[in-house]
């Protein structure tokens, strides 16, 4: 999937993507799980399969992770609460022209200087 540098970035920050998202995309490492979960969610919108699984403590498989991008639709990122190990967040997506959204509060551990996606918990 092609995304264009000077689109708006996916993590709803209202700055051009290469000013914003891009950059962790690029190798930046992210200070925060807040920051590390708004460029996952920007990965996950642009395609970027190999930073989501770079960013992750496990492995996805990445033609099914490279197929949920190509389906999917992101439309918006609502972050609801966040600590320093967790990010609640809303994710309003579409996949194959069907509402998918959901929340998850997701848990972050910090490894070797890098923060990294452990696990998710799917709310109500």
């Amino acid at each position: 999937m092609k995304f264009s540098p000077n689109n708006p970035c996916p993590c709803g920050s209202g700055k051009k993507y290469k000013k914003c998202c891009q950059m962790y995309h690029k190798g930046k490492v992210a200070s925060t799980p807040l920051e590390l979960m708004k460029s996952r969610y920007s990965a996950f919108a642009v395609g970027n399969v190999e930073y989501i699984i770079k960013t992750s403590t496990f492995q996805k498989d990445k033609t099914d992770l490279e197929q949920f991008c190509k389906e999917c639709e992101f439309l918006k990122l609502e972050i609801l609460d966040f600590s320093n190990t967790t990010v609640t967040f809303k994710a309003t997506i579409e996949c194959n022209g069907a509402d998918a959204t959901f929340s998850e509060k997701s848990y972050f551990i910090q490894k070797d200087g890098r923060w990294l996606y452990e696990s998710g918990e799917i709310l109500g």
